[in-house]
């Protein structure tokens, strides 16, 4: 039987997260998203909170909570501003959550306690400038030589991408697989920003999470020691969907945060904005926006709750997190494009943080898997053409705080 119901340690931790958003970042996010000023130390804060290893088991550093608490948190933060919750989903989602799955005890005293306790940031390198969903259409290499493995290629668009002290790589290191398009030539690497031949940069001008970083970086024949291999060689596309559906469901209860935000603004101005003599929360149509938030906000919280309770469970959570990150991305941008329209000319002002929540949320339908490729996910499913696994690898089930 599901169950979802919200623990008391589950509600404490929310309640934690939003005075920490209440003090610490709302007072700052609209100055920092103008002048495009990413604050590190912020994140520092969260690691002293057990944020950044919230769900990481306390032998490894973390606060020992359960995927319902990492949800529960992605929403807390991104009900303020998202680049709050893209740490979330690269640094525990992505990178943390696959060394604890796919790593060695090496690997996981070496890289995943430090960044469990929050005093490194690490990331993931999947994307690149030519290959996005068509993740074998990745150009990056790794060739062996004696105890090390040689690292060449750049990554694009990757969120901590210019700050993060750790990194997954993904590359092939068989190339001939590699001109057949054959995935398992794929093999996942961790690299560290000091090592020689690293560099990376920063993205300008983006729409929207300008308060995060959002960059890139390049390997120039990077030499990394064999031990830095995650899992065994050829195994990296295995690895990428694993970490993938582990980020689909931070995005998933992010974007759901987004949606109640939306809500929350739009009322609190239907209820003080006047109009021949009374509020417009008296005007039917105002009314009717709401109430699309108000459902879309319940249905997509749910869909968010359901995968983390599967992953509570130990169960395949592929086709939940894909379903909960397509709706709650989707309905998030409706949202905060209906409260813009519920703020009229005030919502395409920055005084406002509405319009703020549109140019946000933008981003969370294109990166882990577009609308589109979860759109053909989700048929295929339905349709019998494509098979959910009844069975993953994955995070065993054992019973955590708040769960």
């Amino acid at each position: 039987m599901i169950d979802l119901e919200l623990t008391e340690d589950h509600i404490a931790l929310q309640n934690t997260v939003r005075e920490f958003v209440k003090g610490e970042v709302e007072p700052y996010i609209k100055e920092w998203d103008e002048k495009q000023h990413f604050e590190r130390s912020i994140f520092g804060k969260m690691g002293e909170l057990g944020l950044l290893g919230v769900c990481i088991p306390e032998e490894y550093g973390g606060a020992g909570f359960d995927y319902i608490s990492l949800g529960l948190v992605c929403e807390e933060l991104e009900a303020c501003d998202t680049f709050l919750r893209v740490v979330m989903s690269v640094h525990v989602g992505l990178n943390s959550l696959t060394l604890l799955t796919w790593g060695s005890e090496q690997q996981k005293q070496k890289y995943l306690a430090p960044q469990a306790r929050g005093e490194k940031l690490a990331t993931f390198g999947l994307t690149e400038p030519n290959a996005g969903s068509d993740v074998i259409g990745m150009r990056s290499t790794a060739r062996r030589d004696g105890d090390d493995w040689i690292l060449n290629g750049e990554k694009m668009w990757i969120s901590l991408g210019n700050t993060a002290d750790h990194f997954l790589f993904f590359c092939w290191t068989d190339e001939e697989k590699m001109k057949v398009r054959d995935h398992s030539g794929l093999s996942c690497f961790i690299v560290e920003r000091s090592m020689e031949g690293f560099s990376s940069g920063t993205l300008h001008g983006k729409m929207g999470i300008r308060a995060g970083d959002t960059g890139y970086f390049s390997l120039q024949d990077v030499r990394v020691p064999a031990e830095n291999m995650v899992g065994k060689e050829g195994e990296g596309f295995k690895i990428a969907m694993f970490s993938l559906e582990n980020g689909r469901y931070t995005v998933a209860s992010g974007a759901t945060g987004v949606i109640r935000a939306s809500r929350d603004a739009s009322i609190a101005y239907a209820n003080t904005r006047e109009v021949q003599g009374r509020t417009i929360a008296n005007f039917q149509l105002v009314k009717q926006k709401i109430a699309e938030m108000e459902a879309d906000y319940e249905m997509c919280r749910l869909l968010w709750l359901k995968a983390g309770w599967l992953k509570n469970e130990g169960l395949s959570s592929t086709r939940a997190a894909s379903l909960a990150k397509w709706q709650a991305t989707v309905r998030s941008e409706k949202a905060a494009s209906m409260a813009i329209e519920v703020h009229g000319a005030n919502g395409y002002t920055n005084d406002y943080p509405v319009e703020r929540y549109l140019r946000n949320c933008k981003a969370a339908v294109i990166y882990e898997g577009t609308r589109d490729i979860h759109t053909l996910m989700q048929a295929d499913w339905a349709l019998g053409l494509k098979k959910e696994p009844s069975a993953r690898v994955s995070l065993p089930a054992y019973k955590v705080k708040g769960a």
